[in-house]
């Protein structure tokens, strides 16, 4: 049995009969027995020690982990609460410029209603004065016919033919600012107070001009201004590609020029016979 109290000889005791003669064998078994007991508490001491780090390694990196795991958990949750917020946002946001794009698309709709509607007056309105101009021309033709009213029609559509000629004149200047205006109304880089400018320029011209105020340009303009949008391609060069509707009223007033200066020769012949049967 092991004696704790007797550390010298490592518990270990040995054979009584071979200490004589054979010393040097007993000696040699003695010592390898003492040597295995002496690295076994060692290894003991060492097992116990790993043992016990890798018990508190494992109970450290499970501790990681579970820490790691919530974190990832938690972050997760916050992801998916701001996804589901942005795509709230993003959807009311998507709603709301469906719902303007609506509005635009209607509200472009009945300009163009609008528009086809005043151009389809505009050319039944040219249609009259086609009309009533080609019936002026029968009259004229008939009167040149006449002999001496021929010569009173001829005469007075030679003193017409100035403020014919002042009011194509007119017309053909007006023509130049309305290309400038809708030209700059088109412009993606020319101010709009330019543009406003030019407008009240333009009817100002207009209004105190006597050839505007017999064609009612001031109304025809500013309809022009208010409902005209017409513009070429992006990258158009030639400005008289640019509007609509102020080529119809160009048009319109043109024909209505010739159909003045008709109808001022006729009320001059008219006055004229009037006033020889007074005399």
């Amino acid at each position: 049995m092991n004696n704790l109290n007797d550390p010298p000889r490592w518990n270990i005791q040995g054979d009584p009969r071979g200490r004589g003669a054979g010393a040097g064998a007993g000696a040699g078994a003695g010592g390898g027995n003492q040597w295995n007991y002496a690295l076994l508490v060692p290894m003991l001491g060492l097992a116990a020690f790993r043992w016990i780090w890798t018990r508190e390694s494992q109970r450290e990196i499970q501790k990681v982990k579970d820490q790691y795991n919530k974190d990832v958990s938690a972050l997760t949750r916050e992801m998916e609460a701001q996804y589901r917020d942005t795509l709230t946002e993003t959807r009311r946001a998507a709603a709301t410029l469906e719902l303007q794009l609506e509005k635009e698309r209607q509200r472009v709709k009945g300009y163009k209603q609008a528009m086809l509607s005043h151009s389809q007056r505009l050319q039944e309105e040219q249609k009259c004065l086609s009309q009533e101009r080609q019936s002026l021309e029968e009259d004229k033709q008939r009167q040149v016919k006449s002999g001496a009213a021929g010569a009173v029609l001829h005469h007075a559509l030679e003193r017409e033919s100035d403020w014919h000629r002042r009011a194509t004149t007119t017309l053909r200047e007006l023509e130049g600012q309305l290309v400038d205006r809708q030209n700059a109304y088109c412009s993606y880089i020319q101010p709009r107070d330019q543009r406003l400018e030019m407008e009240r320029n333009m009817l100002l011209k207009v209004v105190k001009d006597p050839i505007g105020a017999g064609l009612d340009l001031e109304s025809g303009l500013k309809d022009i201004f208010k409902r005209d949008q017409a513009c070429a391609y992006l990258l158009n060069v030639d400005k008289t590609k640019n509007g609509s509707l102020m080529w119809v009223y160009l048009r319109y007033w043109q024909q209505q020029v010739t159909v003045q200066k008709h109808k001022r020769a006729e009320e001059a012949i008219l006055g004229g016979e009037f006033q020889s049967q007074t005399k």
